[in-house]
């Protein structure tokens, strides 16, 4: 069966400030209300045939809401929701949740006040454990401020697949040589595979342009390997730097020597064997 094209890392939500107030008041095109009908005609024209819709805010209201988007929206074949990890009554949270399209679970580290301390936390830790016998992937989302400590927490959790997304938000300020020393570690853990995703909006130094973001795809893949690497356009975060097809044409460029089966991989594949998605796909002429 050839490779289905998935978008491995996607959002929706209702706009309300007080839900998700990482949305500041200069990202303006996010002020509204992000839906299924509003990226349908992105992944249509470049033959996406699904997507993984991703948690936005620390709520499992939100995350009920995403699993019902996703049981109506044809493309939509996983969700990556949010529990309170740290909490004793994960295990009830979990039932409230259970679904066949809940396949993994995230929370935003990088907006905690002590992210170290939180991957630190002895309930937090307890929390992926039980999570990861129960089958769900974890999505890292840190920094480069915490890398060090978010591979740590990654090395301590092996028992399923580990992501981490938006190449761990590298310090463009540093260049890739630098990032490259802060991902090894988990380019060693065999567990853990990383998304190419979100690199357009990191705060870049003045005249960077996005053809000078391709060394960060060199190390990933010399680092990981085109078979742990996951596309992920990060709409419609990414709208705060351009279009959908800047996202996709700039990971389609990074990854053009690849053979036709590691791009497949990259661009689906791994998506589908990591999620353990659904075999059902939309089919485009």
């Amino acid at each position: 069966m050839s490779q289905p094209r998935i978008d491995a890392h996607q959002h929706f939500w209702r706009y309300e400030p007080r839900d998700y107030r990482w949305i500041s008041d200069d990202m303006a095109v996010l002020k509204q209300d992000l839906l299924p009908e509003q990226l349908a005609t992105a992944l249509q024209r470049h033959k996406i045939q699904a997507s993984v819709v991703v948690q936005a805010c620390s709520s499992i209201e939100e995350s009920r809401w995403l699993l019902e988007i996703a049981e109506q929206t044809s493309y939509v074949k996983g969700v990556v929701g949010w529990v309170d990890i740290a909490s004793p009554e994960l295990g009830a949270q979990l039932e409230q949740l259970a679904h066949p399209l809940l396949r993994g679970i995230r929370h935003q580290v990088q907006d905690e006040a002590n992210p170290a301390a939180w991957l630190s936390d002895g309930a937090v830790n307890r929390g992926l454990r039980q999570l990861q016998q129960q089958g769900y992937v974890y999505e890292l989302l840190v920094t480069h401020r915490h890398l060090h400590e978010g591979a740590q927490f990654a090395a301590r959790h092996d028992q399923h697949a580990l992501i981490l997304d938006h190449f761990g938000k590298p310090d463009l300020s540093r260049g890739a040589r630098h990032w490259a020393q802060q991902i090894a570690p988990f380019a060693a853990l065999e567990h853990v595979s990383c998304k190419l995703s979100g690199l357009l909006t990191e705060p870049r130094p003045a005249g960077m342009t996005p053809n000078d973001l391709l060394p960060y795809f060199d190390v990933a893949l010399d680092a990981f390997g085109p078979e742990r690497l996951l596309f992920g356009s990060d709409w419609p975060v990414c709208l705060l730097a351009g279009s959908y097809q800047d996202a996709l044409t700039l990971c389609q460029r990074a990854t053009a020597a690849l053979s036709r089966d590691q791009q497949d991989a990259i661009f689906g594949g791994n998506a589908y064997r990591l999620y353990n998605l659904q075999n059902s796909f939309l089919e485009y002429p």
